[in-house]
């Protein structure tokens, strides 16, 4: 959306779903009623963050197959699922079951790279082969060929028993629908050359240069450069934004100390990874609009997921996703989903 006489054409959010250790249930109800919100707000989807021995969704595949049953519209997506966490066979199959659920709403996100931390939890995780693990993107291809129906297994008839030479049940137009989390342009490209939509997020990889903004736009260059079928290409911008036209003192006040906690990260790369975070984005929506418009990453796409504060509370994240929809939306073109 280059300018702003141009609309936004989808309107999403993202949510962690955080929950109490001893007492988990309502936490995960919360989530669930934000979604149902979500949709009756009309916005176009939703998605969940992983949260892997944390106190937020850790089965987001599973968290969505609930989500589908208490949604009738909205897309259902995870931003991101790291497969070094799962088996991609397995994964195709739970990814094609939600998706036949949803009725053809789920739009999964993933990433490759060893787990977090994943010293402390290998032995648990891979016992016998801990070692040898093949966390490249050679993970999400076996992933991919499992969702487009490739070869799993042989086609068998035992006894009564019938087996399938490929993942049960399919779902044709999932494949479509596989979204990369990148934040380098490596993975951006290869996300391209690899016919999957991709995500970016208030999270990137710093080169020798250490300007989110000019980061973050190189991404979205190198994708729009290498993907064979640009017209069929999809870009997803997601950066946290929390729009106070609604909100008490007493919210304002909670909001902006979170985002003055936060910024200080914003200044420079973080660790030996070299990772680079945005700013947080609090205001009016008129204000949070013309920030985005003058964020050149933001100018080069049709469809975002505004990512949602991880530590609030339920009638915070209604009265935010209130404002996004009702006043923020508008403010970058966007209509509600009928």
């Amino acid at each position: 959306m280059p300018l702003p006489t141009q609309s936004l054409r989808k309107l999403g959010f993202l949510t962690i779903g955080l929950f109490d250790e001893h007492n988990p249930r309502p936490g995960h109800e919360s989530t669930l009623d934000v979604i149902a919100l979500g949709e009756q707000l009309g916005f176009d989807s939703a998605w969940v963050r992983h949260r892997h021995l944390q106190y937020g969704i850790s089965s987001p595949v599973a968290f969505l197959a609930a989500a589908s049953q208490r949604t009738s519209r909205i897309s259902l997506g995870t931003a991101v699922i790291p497969l070094g966490w799962e088996n991609p066979l397995r994964l195709a199959e739970d990814l094609a079951t939600v998706d036949i659920l949803t009725g053809g709403r789920l739009n999964p996100g993933v990433s490759v790279g060893p787990p977090m931390r994943y010293e402390t939890v290998k032995a648990s995780l891979y016992p016998d082969t801990g070692d040898i693990e093949d966390f490249s993107y050679a993970r999400v291809t076996r992933l991919l060929d499992f969702i487009r129906g490739e070869q799993a297994g042989e086609a068998a008839t035992v006894g009564i028993e019938e087996f399938s030479d490929r993942v049960q049940p399919h779902s044709p137009g999932l494949i479509d629908r596989m979204w990369y989390g990148g934040g380098s342009t490596r993975s951006a490209q290869w996300a391209a050359e690899n016919r999957m939509n991709l995500l970016i997020s208030n999270v990137v990889r710093a080169t020798e240069v250490e300007d989110f903004a000019e980061l973050q736009l190189a991404l979205v260059n190198a994708y729009r450069a290498h993907h064979p079928d640009v017209g069929q290409s999809r870009v997803s911008h997601g950066l946290v934004v929390i729009p106070t036209d609604t909100a008490t003192p007493k919210q304002r006040a909670k909001y902006e100390a979170y985002v003055e906690k936060r910024t200080p990260r914003t200044s420079t790369p973080q660790g030996p990874a070299r990772v680079m975070f945005a700013r947080d984005i609090i205001g009016s929506s008129a204000q949070i609009a013309e920030q985005l418009y003058n964020d050149p990453a933001f100018r080069e796409v049709h469809e975002v997921a505004f990512a949602l504060p991880f530590t609030f509370e339920h009638e915070d994240y209604v009265q935010i996703l209130t404002d996004i929809a009702t006043k923020l939306g508008p403010e970058l073109g966007w209509k509600p989903a009928g």
